[in-house]
């Protein structure tokens, strides 16, 4: 598959936009509103509250920053991370939504000082994009991957090789978005996605991927390789 590299300047991600402009307008107003108040008395009280406001954008503006990456590498066989965190999970699993076999699982946990925007963690084609409501368990909990809500995303790589990608929602975020569609090509530099608010990635591998990353490791989306597939099970 011919790749496409694609610089994105994004210094803030879209999903911020609206949340961002108005808290930075309510902040003004407020600010602004109780400076007039009392700027003929004690000004001490707008001072606190404009210090902590002003935090809580800054928090706000941090949380949906969004890095201009791209992958330094040659993408084939490559599994990259598909958000900033920390692995929390490498093992064996039965995966019984699509594939249902055994199935190679890394995990991301990310937290709410993490950059959010997800990307694809391999090139090739969308095959399956699937939502399913459910509960909002703490991220890092097993059962938060099949109970929680969440989004699955299956791609199959140049190779023929079918990886699926889970956003899981945790137990502050509350909205999963998903940018992939089916039928659509991918490729490592490219948003599938975004989560607000904390939470974590599920990549499911075959059984014979070398694994590249220990658990507790930090990762960086799009930068960090998992791991690498195995071309001879592919042509098999």
């Amino acid at each position: 598959m011919a790749r496409l590299k694609r610089l994105k300047k994004i210094r803030l991600h879209r999903e911020g936009n609206t949340i961002l402009w108005n808290s930075l307008i309510a902040l003004l107003v407020t600010n602004g509103a109780l400076y007039f108040l009392l700027k003929d008395s004690n000004l001490w009280p707008f001072y606190i509250y404009a210090a902590i406001t002003v935090s809580l954008f800054a928090i706000a503006v941090n949380f949906f920053r969004c890095p201009i990456r791209l992958f330094p590498g040659d993408t084939e066989n490559v599994v990259v991370a598909s958000a900033d965190g920390k692995i929390v999970v490498i093992e064996e699993v039965d995966e019984n939504e699509y594939f249902h076999d055994r199935r190679l699982m890394i995990s991301i946990f990310m937290s709410i000082t993490n950059v959010h925007a997800n990307w694809f963690p391999v090139d090739g084609f969308v095959k399956k994009v699937v939502h399913h409501k459910g509960n909002f368990h703490k991220a890092w909990l097993p059962k938060a991957s099949t109970e929680n809500e969440r989004s699955t995303v299956v791609i199959e790589t140049p190779a023929g090789q079918e990886i699926l990608v889970r956003q899981v929602a945790g137990a502050v975020a509350r909205r999963i978005v998903t940018y992939a569609r089916p039928d659509d090509a991918c490729y490592i530099d490219e948003h599938m996605g975004f989560i607000k608010f904390g939470s974590r990635v599920d990549v499911y591998l075959p059984l014979n991927s070398e694994v590249l990353v220990e658990m507790g490791q930090a990762t960086v989306g799009n930068q960090t390789v998992l791991a690498r597939l195995n071309p001879e099970a592919a042509n098999a």
